[in-house]
């Protein structure tokens, strides 16, 4: 069991110190670095959102509509309102037919600066497709449309495109979700805790998916090869993620979430971790 600790300093004063919790696994689920809190719950947020789109891909969605790999990439992204991005969504929200207001996700001026202030000075105001959420909501609304679903409605705990998402976490997390371990995401839709030793397993079977070892693979395949591809649709310009992925020519899978979470995987060296 190991300990790790972040420090924030201001000039030569140490400002803050923050403690870290992870778990690292290989790829027979050996837990081989710990801080020693793998039970510990934890709501992973925007970590996960390449598996909430994992129903989108098996309604076949993306054949139906005629979607890029652009656009099924950011559907797993917490994009942050650069041009880039705004094209492919409102691409995307042309080719579905419908309007800006069937997204519940919220509205909220977009993540990068530059993108916030050359909106606001052009006297525009945001819509839903600058949350940072929009293109994992198209990807609820288009297979919930591929499958036929009301789409009114669609974020609704019971709806069910969100019990088919929720089957695909516990899959692919290997652990059950009860009511207890259920919260409200920042946009509007259901997250779920999970201990970090099962979001650690699921980083595991992101991998072992995308070989073809397990249920998901053709889903996962398409899913982490469209992110890979095109990294600067995930978050954007100096992003964390973006740029990990992009330095490490795909090595690395990386996806955070809010308050501090972080999910990832290494393809080649067979590991995974949160």
């Amino acid at each position: 069991m190991s300990k790790l600790t972040t420090f924030v300093t201001r000039g030569n004063i140490i400002e803050s110190i923050h403690g870290v919790k992870c778990v690292v696994q290989n790829f027979n689920y050996k837990i081989i670095f710990t801080t020693g809190h793998e039970l510990d719950l934890v709501y992973p947020r925007s970590a996960i959102k390449i598996f909430q789109a994992i129903p989108f891909i098996q309604s076949e969605a993306h054949k139906k509509y005629k979607l890029s790999k652009k656009e099924i990439a950011i559907s797993c992204a917490s994009h942050c309102g650069e041009k880039q991005h705004m094209i492919v969504l409102h691409n995307w929200i042309k080719k579905i037919k419908i309007n800006n207001n069937s997204l519940k996700c919220g509205i909220h001026n977009p993540l990068n600066l530059d993108s916030s202030n050359k909106l606001l000075s052009s006297g525009k105001k945001p819509n839903q497709l600058h949350n940072n959420c929009a293109g994992k909501h198209l990807g609820m609304i288009s297979g919930c449309l591929s499958n036929e679903m009301d789409i009114k409605n669609y974020l609704d705990f019971n709806h069910p495109y969100q019990k088919l998402i929720r089957n695909s976490l516990e899959n692919i997390t290997k652990y059950k979700i009860t009511k207890k371990q259920v919260g409200i995401d920042g946009c509007s839709a259901p997250q779920y805790a999970f201990p970090l030793q099962n979001l650690s397993t699921s980083m595991v079977n992101l991998i072992k998916n995308y070989i073809g070892n397990e249920d998901f693979s053709t889903s996962i395949k398409l899913l982490l090869d469209s992110i890979l591809k095109y990294p600067q649709l995930i978050g954007g310009s100096k992003k964390f993620d973006s740029e990990l992925m992009r330095i490490t020519k795909g090595k690395i899978f990386s996806k955070g979430g809010a308050e501090g979470v972080l999910l990832f995987a290494h393809k080649e060296k067979k590991i995974g971790g949160v």
